[in-house]
């Protein structure tokens, strides 16, 4: 089976104290993977270190096999929108034009077909009427179907989205939740890091429970037992544990 993602003994640290340590998992393509675990876990943090957006102090990042540095154009990365600066002064459109750089380099720019597809990336997240608005003036929801717009726009193989329903309307759930669906089962390889466990089997294949280390990683089904919430969670880890049986 090809591995989309391989993470080989991955430790980071901030400040002198690790954060991360002893981070082994292998993803095959062409899954949706969420990954979960208390505050303060580090999920942000894993995705960023795979990403090469945080140094990492040890460890191996393979993506199908090969390094960041060779694989970046095939990779789409939807951030928190706490990081994201609204009040920048750019519109929708050109906000999902920006998915285009990777492929065009640094000298050419986005010429007709471009703006041509990325009108078409916001119609399959619903938001076509929206191409001259600014960013800023969209509700959560639309900001993020903006960006996995974006994404759309970057013909990646591996997306990564953190955190992507938070501050978002039902309505703009169903369809990120939806696409991100559709995008696994043309051969996506699609990575979320996601808090409410109570959709985590509706939304995912597989699930990486991580608090410091990975506590577990397979189906949803088989990480969401009680013994891996307890040893994620604590004591907290029964009282999910029981809310995920019903």
């Amino acid at each position: 089976m090809n591995m989309a993602l391989a993470v080989n003994d991955l430790r980071v640290s901030y400040d002198g104290k690790e954060v991360l340590w002893d981070v082994h998992f292998s993803a095959p393509s062409g899954r949706l993977t969420g990954i979960i675990g208390p505050n303060g876990a580090g999920k942000s943090t894993l995705m960023k270190a795979v990403l090469g957006l945080l140094a990492i102090d040890h460890g191996t990042v393979r993506f199908d096999g090969k390094p960041l540095k060779k694989m970046r154009h095939r990779i789409a990365y939807v951030p928190q929108r706490s990081s994201i600066d609204w009040d920048f002064p750019i519109n929708v459109r050109d906000t999902v034009l920006l998915g285009s750089y990777p492929s065009l380099g640094l000298i050419r720019r986005p010429g007709r077909p471009e703006k041509e597809e990325a009108l078409q990336s916001l119609r399959k997240v619903g938001m076509e009427e929206y191409a001259t608005r600014q960013i800023g003036r969209l509700s959560g929801g639309q900001q993020q179907r903006v960006f996995l717009a974006r994404a759309l726009l970057q013909h990646a193989d591996h997306l990564f989205l953190d955190e992507p329903f938070v501050g978002v309307d039902a309505a703009s759930e169903d369809v990120i939740i939806g696409l991100l669906k559709e995008l696994r089962d043309a051969g996506k390889s699609i990575y979320v890091v996601h808090h409410d466990l109570s959709k985590a089997v509706a939304y995912f294949d597989d699930l990486l429970l991580l608090n410091g280390e990975v506590v577990a990683y397979g189906p949803a089904k088989e990480v969401l037992r009680p013994e891996h919430l307890g040893q994620a969670y604590g004591a907290f880890g029964s009282l999910i544990a029981g809310g995920e049986s019903r």
